[in-house]
């Protein structure tokens, strides 16, 4: 199966990754994808449109300091899944940052909830992708998450320091360190 990983190129690419975006998370996950635009044309982050044989499957949305990526959204298409295009996708991904580490946030699976077993079939994707546990769990604008990684380490003042300098000091207030 061919992936490829493209930059958004017209008002259909932008169509499908907000349509996605709103679909594939839950409202108090999402950031206003005016951010993410904005970001992007900033250069402070990318937006990814994952094609699997040439159709729209998926997005990847990362924020990029000078060392570290944070893949910020990660998705495929409700009907493309299951067929081994996340992972495929998430191959390219990492080649394109090779050299860096990259790390992500998932919702905590060890905090009860209807989707549970969702957030926990999450996390076995990432492990099975080479990322690993890096020890920090975080409240984020409410949210619990914690961090995976691949080639970095990371403390919480390490995640708060990205946080500021690569999106703003505000949300670098926005996180709340969990033991």
């Amino acid at each position: 199966m061919e992936i490829v990983l493209h930059k958004p190129q017209g008002p259909g690419d932008w169509l499908r990754l907000q349509r996605l975006y709103t679909n594939a998370f839950p409202r108090n996950e999402r950031k206003p994808f005016a951010v993410i635009r904005r970001m992007f044309r900033e250069g402070k982050g990318d937006i990814w449109c994952i094609l699997a044989e040439g159709k729209f499957a998926g997005l990847a949305t990362t924020v990029n300091g000078s060392d570290l990526i944070l893949i910020d959204y990660f998705a495929v298409s409700q009907k493309q899944r299951g067929k081994g295009i996340g992972k495929a996708a998430m191959e390219c991904l990492l080649s394109l940052y090779a050299g860096r580490g990259v790390f992500l946030e998932i919702e905590s699976p060890e905090r009860p909830g209807l989707d549970r077993e969702q957030r926990k079939k999450r996390k076995e994707f990432y492990l099975s992708c080479g990322f690993a546990e890096l020890g920090v769990k975080a409240k984020v604008f409410g949210v619990y998450m914690e961090l995976l990684g691949i080639g970095c380490q990371m403390d919480f003042e390490t995640y708060r320091r990205f946080y500021g300098f690569n999106m703003t000091p505000w949300a670098a207030d926005h996180l709340e360190e969990l033991q």
